[in-house]
């Protein structure tokens, strides 16, 4: 049985994808892994490099960009994971079929992981042992660190409830980052070298064990890019499991090198919001309540797109 299956999805981000491979076929340690790389319709020679630099990776490319949730599906079930919920995807052909394991052989462990990171060499072997030794975790990811040395805060996260989206949306979180109540969005209020037990994990390096896959199913597809890795933890840890923070692992992540902040990517993060909040929170939130939530986000929503409008930002 494989140990694990790491899933990148790339979107004209090659030079960094090749860094991020680097790093990962440097990897130390006593354990079995395999690649696949879905590339979402880059223009970038992306995919080419991939397969001319990396064969032993497995390449998919998809011929639209279908989205972060679509993407790391198509790898997962390459590597035999099966989703709870249809999909309504055509299939997508890759230059290397799908593994086709049987629910026996299926891999331990999977990796979400971003091309836009780079591992140090133990890494991936550390975080597998660390999943070992705490045989209730679903999920864990390590303490990820920006291109200036700061932490990256979506690495360690509580679920947006209505409360804390609340916090959130009118600035208490900000003013006040060290508060136990106010600070939970990004968990500010926990020193950063601390490992916790969180709601949790961004995606992009989710280690999520096997097990709590087969159970939950996949990505939702409802989700085009953020908010997938939110529900995903949600569904994981309704099911049983608990969420870990790994700081003892450390990763760099340059961080939206795909995204940008383009308009598209400012659209989906707020659709992602009210998506979330309506397939978890509104059936239990009084109506009053769940049209102050909506309204707030939607306000957000329309000021982050006059600001980028007015600071020139891509669309």
């Amino acid at each position: 049985m494989l140990d694990l299956a790491i899933v990148i999805l790339n979107w004209n981000t090659r030079d960094l994808l090749r860094e991020c491979l680097r790093s990962i076929f440097a990897s130390d340690g006593d354990f079995s892994f395999r690649v696949c790389v879905i590339d979402n319709a880059s223009t970038d020679a992306s995919a080419e490099m991939a397969l001319a630099q990396f064969p032993q990776a497995m390449l998919i490319r998809n011929p639209v960009n279908s989205g972060y949730a679509v993407g790391n599906n198509l790898g997962l079930r390459a590597f035999g994971f099966q989703s709870s919920v249809a999909s309504h995807q055509p299939p997508v052909a890759g230059n290397q079929s799908a593994i086709g394991n049987p629910p026996s052989a299926i891999p331990r462990y999977a990796l979400l992981l971003n091309p836009d990171t780079v591992l140090p060499p133990a890494a991936l072997a550390d975080m597998l042992a660390y999943m070992e030794a705490h045989p209730e975790a679903g999920a864990a990811g390590p303490k990820l660190v920006l291109l200036d040395g700061s932490l990256d805060l979506a690495c360690r996260r509580s679920f947006p409830t209505p409360e804390v989206s609340f916090y959130r949306m009118v600035g208490l979180s900000k003013l006040l980052p060290s508060s136990r109540r106010f600070g939970r969005y990004n968990m500010t209020f926990l020193d950063p070298n601390v490992e916790a037990e969180v709601d949790s994990v961004v995606g992009a390096f989710m280690l999520v064990r096997g097990e709590a896959i087969r159970q939950v199913g996949l990505l939702d597809e409802q989700f085009f890019m953020y908010g997938e890795d939110l529900d995903w933890a949600f569904r994981i840890k309704q099911a049983g499991w608990k969420i870990y923070y790994n700081p003892a692992v450390r990763v760099q992540h340059v961080k939206r090198a795909a995204s940008r902040l383009s308009t598209k990517a400012q659209n989906e993060f707020y659709r992602a919001m009210l998506l979330f909040f309506d397939k978890h929170y509104r059936a239990h939130t009084p109506g009053w309540v769940s049209l102050l939530i909506a309204g707030g986000i939607h306000l957000q929503w329309r000021l982050a797109l006059l600001r980028q409008k007015a600071s020139g930002e891509p669309a």
